[in-house]
């Protein structure tokens, strides 16, 4: 069984308060984006993973593939499978790329072995494995509350669009990210922003990471600058970085704009 993992960008990110479970209470709007890793899921005799495309750090024990596999494994008894993963998304980048992994993970085995587990049971076993994995099920946009597993439906609408998605391969650690924030109450509510024209995002729509992360890397705020200069009428870093993001209502020239030895230029139309 082949599907297609998905990614996500941030429209706003309000870090609101301090856990006592150790996370952080959030809101922000996360909006689905159509570029893809490839995930191929087969049963097997032996349990086997492999990946080509971009190396996977770390070990397979921490990998959300893997532990959405063996949740399904120990509670519906499941046989051993074959995994492949094209990676394709970049990690550390902010797009979701692995909590997207693991959520397909959950779906393409409920198909394989038709397990009948309904949208929301799949979203019950995906914010187990992480945060943003419950997104994932139904990859609309969606309102990210709580550690972000509290998700409602959103009507904003980017059809049309085109999103350019730079990533020069810095790599930000998630949990680096939040060591660099103090949570406050935003001025403005982050759904009042959205509903206001797009051309008002850049100067009303904030993601909290975004102040610290460009300061403490100042060759993102270049590239964030390089998005306003090429006309994006919106440009802002998505999650905890370190990926750049703009949206352009034409399709912006990025030839020889951009140069990255490990970067990620991706340009799609919503």
């Amino acid at each position: 069984m082949i599907s297609f993992p998905t990614c996500k960008i941030n429209l706003g990110l309000n870090i609101l308060a301090k856990r006592k479970d150790g996370y952080h209470e959030i809101n922000s709007l996360m909006y689905p984006v159509p570029v893809k890793d490839v995930l191929e899921i087969v049963p097997a005799e032996n349990f086997e993973f492999t990946n080509s495309g971009l190396k996977i750090p770390g070990e397979l024990k921490d990998n959300l593939i893997f532990k959405a596999y063996e949740m399904l494994r120990k509670e519906y008894d499941l046989p051993p499978v074959k995994i492949h993963i094209y990676k394709n998304i970049p990690m550390g980048g902010g797009l979701g790329g692995g909590s997207s992994n693991g959520a397909y993970t959950l779906k393409s085995l409920n198909n394989l072995f038709n397990l009948n587990l309904s949208d929301e049971d799949l979203r019950t076993y995906a914010a187990k494995l992480g945060s943003d994995c419950p997104f994932f099920i139904a990859e609309l946009p969606q309102i990210a509350k709580g550690r972000g597993e509290i998700l409602s439906p959103s009507e904003l609408n980017l059809k049309g669009m085109y999103l350019l998605l730079v990533n020069d391969g810095t790599h930000i650690s998630t949990a680096d990210a939040y060591g660099r924030i103090r949570p406050t109450t935003p001025i403005q509510l982050l759904e009042t922003v959205l509903e206001a024209p797009i051309e008002t995002w850049r100067e009303d729509l904030v993601n909290d990471f975004e102040a610290p992360i460009l300061n403490d890397f100042p060759q993102l705020m270049q590239v964030k600058n390089t998005l306003y200069d090429l006309g994006a009428t919106y440009a802002a870093m998505t999650g905890s970085g370190s990926t750049i993001f703009g949206l352009f209502k034409n399709a912006p020239n990025v030839n020889d704009v951009f140069s990255f030895h490990n970067g990620f230029v991706n340009l799609v139309e919503l």
